[in-house]
Formats: structure tokens, sequence, C-alpha cells
């Protein structure tokens, strides 16, 4: 897998704003809660406290994992070859064995959610219709098998 993490910029943006909010307001918070739970007394057997410095680590860490992806954040552009499943294109797609349609949108690995019908374009099903068109049928590798599926339309 590449060092990079795929993603529009209205996801980039959405992390942005993220990291600001963890290290503006939400350290202030858990520094209040730090310096409340040692007034409380005795450290070694403060739970306060012990909770309050383990939700300082868990911000830090997040606050780590949000940095290092922004960092590494390559911005997809919508387009691709015109009829092409590419980055950004929602797909229409048929099960040929079942019949049943559906339309995903192909994003990057940080945006994608199969509830909302989002998925990667690296997963099984994002690397078989990418850079196909409307029309083709292809053969996707699943861990339950595999399936196949007709692309009935590409909209970049």
């Amino acid at each position: 897998m590449s060092d990079k993490f795929k993603m529009s910029q209205m996801r980039f943006d959405e992390l942005t704003a993220e990291l600001e909010f963890m290290q503006t307001v939400r350290e202030k918070e858990v520094a209040e809660q730090i310096k409340e739970a040692r007034s409380f007394g005795d450290l070694s057997e403060n739970s306060e406290y012990d909770e309050a410095k383990t939700e300082q680590g868990k911000l830090y860490s997040k606050i780590a994992e949000v940095k290092k992806v922004l960092e590494n954040a390559e911005i997809i552009e919508r387009s691709g070859r015109a009829g092409m499943v590419s980055l950004g294109s929602k797909v229409t797609v048929c099960d040929v064995a079942s019949g049943d349609e559906d339309i995903y949108e192909i994003v990057g690995s940080q945006e994608a959610s199969p509830v909302q019908m989002r998925i990667s374009d690296e997963s099984p099903m994002g690397r078989a219709l990418i850079d196909k068109k409307k029309g083709a049928t292809v053969t996707v590798q699943a861990p339950n098998g595999d399936f196949k599926l007709k692309i009935l339309a590409v909209e970049n």
C-alpha cells in the first residue's frame, strides 16, 4: 500500500478542522480535567486523574494520526477520462447473477463508507471498476467468492 492517503479536498478540509479543534478546544478541556482531578488529592488512588491522563493519551494519539494523514494526503480531483470509472466517479452497476442495481461512488480510502455506498479505489470492487467504462462486465474477487457486475452508467 502506498504512503499517500487519497481523499477529496472536502475530506482534507474536514480533517484540518478536526485537527484544529483537537489541538485547541479539546486539548484545553482535557488539561482542565487533569487540573481538576489533581485537586482531589492523592494521585495514587485517584481514578479521575487516571481517566483524564488516559483521555489525554488518546487525544495525543489521535492528533498524531490525523497529522500523519494530512501530511501524506493526496487530493483527488473528479474527472478522469470521459466515460471511464475513476476516483470521484458515480457508477451504476447491476449484479449479473441477481439483477440487483446499485450506485456507488469511488473514493479514496479515507472517505470509504460502504453504508453510504462510497467504496475505496483500493477495495476489491473499486479495483475491478477503475478504468472500465459503461457496458463493461467486471469480475470482483471478494473474500466470499467472485461475482460479476455490469456497468450501466458512469458519471464523472
